[in-house]
């Protein structure tokens, strides 16, 4: 059966390769600049990335161009869609559904253009799941209403091993910066109404962690969901949080551990962890 809905993401997403495959949704890559190299955020290795953040290295991130989205689109009406609906990176974050738009004005079926507010796996899921209603024949408000569920009922929760790197990328003030770099306070961050914003505080890792996982387990309650922890150069921490999701949660739907996106390791830094409690 031909699919009517045509889904479109970028690859802050954090969508493993072979389930976008499966589903048939298009990632868009967002840009990223180390040093003088210019690229596409998948073609940077993670363990170059870091090391270049440590150094010292000037890193920069950037939407992706327009065309990158028309053609995109382009392939999705060819392919016979009579709608697509596209699913971003927060605006509060990335200028990535501006670029989505200015593509969309050029296209000849519908295009939703969505911004989630929210990133990493938070957007993941939730595009999955428009995709799975795409998948099974779902009219385009159909799928909308399912996004639309997922993206208001979805939290994200993010541990940083240092304040420095959102610092630098003007996401929190150079006061808030230094303090927790001088009492090595460990904060649990979250996204509130599409931008950065404090949950908790520990001292120390294990502490701000076990303060993630708490929070994480107290939001999913007993409810079917979708879990997921990705990090940046933190594997092994990473999947000790999984594990810990899994003993206290009962109905876990999805659980998923994966490595973030080029993109968001470089504004959260070496030793960066997400937490994603996604009701099914």
């Amino acid at each position: 059966m031909r699919q009517r809905v045509a889904i479109v993401t970028d690859s802050t997403a954090s969508i493993p390769l072979d389930v976008a495959d499966q589903l048939g949704i298009s990632v868009v890559q967002l840009e990223l600049k180390v040093g003088e190299e210019h690229n596409d955020e998948r073609r940077v290795p993670h363990a170059q990335l870091a090391e270049a953040m440590r150094e010292g290295t000037p890193v920069a991130t950037g939407e992706p161009p327009a065309p990158a989205f028309f053609w995109n689109y382009s392939d999705a009406v060819a392919g016979g869609a009579e709608a697509i609906i596209s699913v971003h990176i927060s605006e509060g974050l990335s200028r990535t559904c501006d670029s989505a738009r200015t593509a969309a004005a050029e296209i000849g079926i519908p295009v939703y253009v969505v911004d989630s507010r929210l990133v990493g796996l938070s957007l993941g899921f939730s595009v999955i799941a428009a995709a799975e209603a795409a998948a099974s024949g779902a009219t385009p408000q159909g799928v909308m209403s399912v996004l639309d569920r997922r993206l208001r009922s979805t939290m994200q929760l993010l541990y940083v091993d240092t304040l420095e790197y959102l610092q630098r990328g003007g996401r929190i003030g150079r006061a808030q910066a230094w303090l927790g770099q001088a009492l090595s306070i460990k904060p649990v961050l979250a996204l509130k109404e599409g931008i950065i914003d404090q949950q908790a505080k520990g001292i120390g890792t294990d502490r701000a962690l076990k303060k993630a996982v708490s929070t994480a387990v107290q939001r999913a309650g007993n409810s079917p969901v979708d879990i997921g922890v990705e990090h940046f150069e933190f594997a092994d921490r990473a999947k000790q949080v999984l594990d810990e999701l899994r003993s206290q949660l009962p109905q876990i739907r999805r659980a998923t551990v994966a490595e973030t996106s080029a993109i968001l390791g470089a504004h959260a830094g070496p030793g960066a962890l997400g937490v994603t409690v996604s009701p099914a």
